[in-house]
């Protein structure tokens, strides 16, 4: 009685265990074959950035993704995330290596290459490792709704502590002292330089005319002992565009009672 039950059970197991074990090789040669796949997307990737940056491309075509949309047959929109993963990947070579190695994606690189940076890089290849590709997707539309958080909050510290005050000392020297953004600043440092050397070209020419002395004065000397225009001369605001520089122009002349 045993060993009947023995006999009839033994021709369902065997069968089982071959068939799950065939499984399971198939599936092993499904995941090698997509690492395969993922180191190959990885080279093409790197030869897509050394055609895009060495104007391959530039033989009639509007861009590289349109390029390869020719060449490849590639969808306009894949090809233009083809692209910018490309020139992403050129800045982040820990995501470059994972997917050269197979260990990510090319899913995951794509998704993250879209918020990394060489500082973050590392701490996103973790997320990439540990989690699938859906899940890697959603970790990035929440680090990039917290960047757009943070931009913003940045933004408005920086508006909210601008601040320009132009006023004149006891001895007469006007003072400048302010908190500018990065624009503005630039407008203002244009408008000093463009000023400044107007003013030491215009000096120039009366020495020249009226004391032919200093012309043996080094020019070094000459530029910077006028670097800092006089209340007077301070018309070179004109000089440059801009509602800001107006602004300042026009608050100089309120205070000036003109």
């Amino acid at each position: 009685m045993n060993t009947a039950s023995c006999v009839s059970i033994a021709p369902v197991i065997e069968p089982t265990v071959g068939v799950a074990a065939d499984l399971d090789r198939l599936g092993d040669q499904i995941a090698e074959l997509s690492a395969h796949l993922d180191a190959a997307t990885a080279r093409v990737l790197d030869l897509i950035r050394e055609f895009d940056t060495r104007g391959g491309w530039n033989s009639g075509f509007r861009s590289c993704a349109a390029w390869l949309t020719w060449r490849v047959g590639l969808d306009r929109g894949a090809a233009r995330e083809r692209v910018r993963v490309a020139r992403a990947l050129g800045t982040l070579p820990r995501l470059a290596q994972a997917l050269a190695r197979g260990e990510l994606s090319y899913s995951k690189v794509r998704a993250l290459t879209r918020v990394a940076t060489p500082e973050t890089e590392e701490r996103l290849l973790a997320a990439g490792r540990a989690g699938t590709a859906e899940h890697v997707e959603r970790i990035v539309r929440g680090w990039r709704r917290m960047d757009r958080k943070a931009e913003a909050q940045e933004t408005t510290r920086c508006h909210k502590s601008r601040a320009l005050h132009v006023y004149q000392d006891e001895d007469g020297m006007v003072v400048l002292r302010g908190r500018l953004e990065r624009e503005v600043g630039a407008v203002v440092m244009q408008a000093l330089t463009a000023g400044r050397e107007a003013l030491y070209q215009r000096a120039q020419t009366v020495r020249s005319v009226t004391d032919p002395i200093n012309k043996n004065v080094p020019a070094e000397t000459q530029h910077v002992a006028i670097a800092t225009p006089r209340p007077a001369e301070t018309s070179y605001a004109s000089r440059v565009e801009g509602p800001e520089v107006g602004h300042v122009n026009g608050a100089n002349k309120a205070r000036r009672g003109t």
